[in-house]
Protein backbone atom coordinates (compact mmCIF):
# COMPACT_ATOMS: atom_id res chain seq x y z
CA UNK A 1 0.00 0.00 0.00
CA UNK A 2 1.60 3.23 -1.08
CA UNK A 3 2.89 5.66 1.51
CA UNK A 4 -0.08 7.98 1.10
CA UNK A 5 -2.56 5.13 1.57
CA UNK A 6 -1.13 3.25 4.51
CA UNK A 7 -0.18 6.06 6.84
CA UNK A 8 -3.11 7.69 8.58
CA UNK A 9 -3.40 11.37 7.80
CA UNK A 10 -4.02 12.21 11.45
CA UNK A 11 -2.52 10.69 14.59
CA UNK A 12 -4.67 7.88 15.90
CA UNK A 13 -4.84 7.15 19.63
CA UNK A 14 -5.61 3.51 18.78
CA UNK A 15 -2.09 3.12 17.35
CA UNK A 16 -0.74 2.65 20.92
CA UNK A 17 -2.53 -0.71 21.09
CA UNK A 18 -1.16 -3.95 19.75
CA UNK A 19 -3.37 -6.57 18.17
CA UNK A 20 -2.72 -10.24 17.45
CA UNK A 21 -4.64 -11.88 14.62
CA UNK A 22 -4.58 -15.23 12.88
CA UNK A 23 -3.54 -14.79 9.26
CA UNK A 24 -4.73 -17.36 6.77
CA UNK A 25 -3.02 -17.37 3.38
CA UNK A 26 -4.16 -19.03 0.17
CA UNK A 27 -2.66 -19.59 -3.26
CA UNK A 28 0.20 -17.31 -4.23
CA UNK A 29 0.17 -15.62 -0.82
CA UNK A 30 0.69 -18.97 0.90
CA UNK A 31 3.64 -19.70 -1.40
CA UNK A 32 5.23 -16.30 -0.72
CA UNK A 33 4.73 -16.47 3.08
CA UNK A 34 5.63 -20.15 3.33
CA UNK A 35 2.67 -21.08 5.52
CA UNK A 36 -1.09 -21.32 5.23
CA UNK A 37 -1.65 -19.94 8.76
CA UNK A 38 0.28 -17.87 11.28
CA UNK A 39 -0.22 -15.57 14.24
CA UNK A 40 0.77 -11.95 13.59
CA UNK A 41 1.05 -9.13 16.13
CA UNK A 42 1.10 -5.51 14.98
CA UNK A 43 0.79 -2.01 16.40
CA UNK A 44 -2.71 -0.59 15.95
CA UNK A 45 -6.26 -1.87 15.67
CA UNK A 46 -7.24 -1.30 12.05
CA UNK A 47 -6.91 -3.51 9.00
CA UNK A 48 -4.78 -0.73 7.48
CA UNK A 49 -2.35 -1.02 10.43
CA UNK A 50 -2.20 -4.79 9.97
CA UNK A 51 -1.57 -4.55 6.21
CA UNK A 52 1.16 -1.97 6.66
CA UNK A 53 3.00 -4.12 9.22
CA UNK A 54 2.44 -7.38 7.33
CA UNK A 55 3.68 -5.92 4.05
CA UNK A 56 6.72 -4.46 5.78
CA UNK A 57 7.65 -7.95 6.97
CA UNK A 58 6.56 -10.03 3.97
CA UNK A 59 6.64 -7.59 1.02
CA UNK A 60 3.39 -8.75 -0.61
CA UNK A 61 1.88 -5.34 -1.30
CA UNK A 62 2.38 -5.49 -5.07
CA UNK A 63 0.71 -8.91 -5.19
CA UNK A 64 -2.43 -7.86 -3.31
CA UNK A 65 -2.97 -4.09 -3.44
CA UNK A 66 -4.00 -2.04 -6.47
CA UNK A 67 -2.56 1.48 -6.69
CA UNK A 68 -5.06 2.67 -9.31
CA UNK A 69 -8.59 1.89 -10.42
CA UNK A 70 -7.29 0.22 -13.59
CA UNK A 71 -5.12 -2.14 -11.49
CA UNK A 72 -8.19 -3.07 -9.45
CA UNK A 73 -10.38 -3.86 -12.44
CA UNK A 74 -10.11 -6.91 -14.64
CA UNK A 75 -11.37 -6.68 -18.21
CA UNK A 76 -13.30 -9.94 -17.74
CA UNK A 77 -15.19 -11.91 -20.29
CA UNK A 78 -18.76 -10.94 -19.47
CA UNK A 79 -20.23 -7.44 -19.38
CA UNK A 80 -21.41 -6.16 -16.01
CA UNK A 81 -25.20 -5.65 -15.95
CA UNK A 82 -26.44 -2.09 -15.43
CA UNK A 83 -28.66 -3.13 -12.53
CA UNK A 84 -26.82 -5.44 -10.13
CA UNK A 85 -28.94 -7.31 -7.57
CA UNK A 86 -28.42 -6.70 -3.86
CA UNK A 87 -26.08 -4.24 -2.24
CA UNK A 88 -22.66 -3.84 -3.80
CA UNK A 89 -19.81 -1.99 -2.12
CA UNK A 90 -16.40 -1.21 -3.49
CA UNK A 91 -13.41 0.14 -1.63
CA UNK A 92 -12.42 3.65 -2.72
CA UNK A 93 -9.60 4.07 -5.22
CA UNK A 94 -6.31 3.64 -3.42
CA UNK A 95 -7.82 1.12 -0.97
CA UNK A 96 -8.54 -1.71 -3.40
CA UNK A 97 -7.11 -5.13 -4.06
CA UNK A 98 -5.93 -6.43 -7.42
CA UNK A 99 -8.29 -8.58 -9.50
CA UNK A 100 -8.78 -12.00 -7.88
CA UNK A 101 -6.98 -10.89 -4.68
CA UNK A 102 -9.15 -10.42 -1.60
CA UNK A 103 -8.80 -9.51 2.06
CA UNK A 104 -11.34 -10.95 4.48
CA UNK A 105 -11.84 -10.41 8.20
CA UNK A 106 -13.60 -13.22 10.03
CA UNK A 107 -14.93 -14.56 6.74
CA UNK A 108 -16.31 -11.25 5.43
CA UNK A 109 -14.87 -9.15 2.61
CA UNK A 110 -13.21 -6.05 4.01
CA UNK A 111 -15.29 -3.65 1.91
CA UNK A 112 -18.36 -4.77 3.89
CA UNK A 113 -16.61 -3.88 7.15
CA UNK A 114 -15.35 -0.37 6.41
CA UNK A 115 -12.56 -1.16 3.96
CA UNK A 116 -9.01 -0.80 5.24
CA UNK A 117 -10.38 1.18 8.21
CA UNK A 118 -12.09 -1.97 9.58
CA UNK A 119 -11.41 -2.48 13.28
CA UNK A 120 -9.55 -5.62 14.32
CA UNK A 121 -9.44 -7.20 17.77
CA UNK A 122 -7.26 -9.91 19.27
CA UNK A 123 -8.17 -13.30 17.85
CA UNK A 124 -9.71 -12.04 14.60
CA UNK A 125 -8.96 -14.02 11.45
CA UNK A 126 -7.55 -12.13 8.47
CA UNK A 127 -7.49 -14.05 5.19
CA UNK A 128 -5.18 -12.91 2.41
CA UNK A 129 -6.53 -14.58 -0.70
CA UNK A 130 -4.87 -14.81 -4.09
CA UNK A 131 -5.91 -18.11 -5.70
CA UNK A 132 -3.88 -20.11 -8.19
CA UNK A 133 -5.45 -19.85 -11.64
CA UNK A 134 -4.48 -22.06 -14.50
CA UNK A 135 -5.54 -22.04 -18.11
CA UNK A 136 -5.49 -24.98 -20.45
Amino acid sequence: MGANRVTATEPDSRSDATTTVTVRCTGHVRDAVGSHELEFTFDGTRLRDFLEAFFEEYGLEDMLIAETESEATHSGWAPVPDDLPGTWRKNPEGDQTRPYARVCVNGRFNEHLGGFEAELTDGDRVALIYPFMFCC
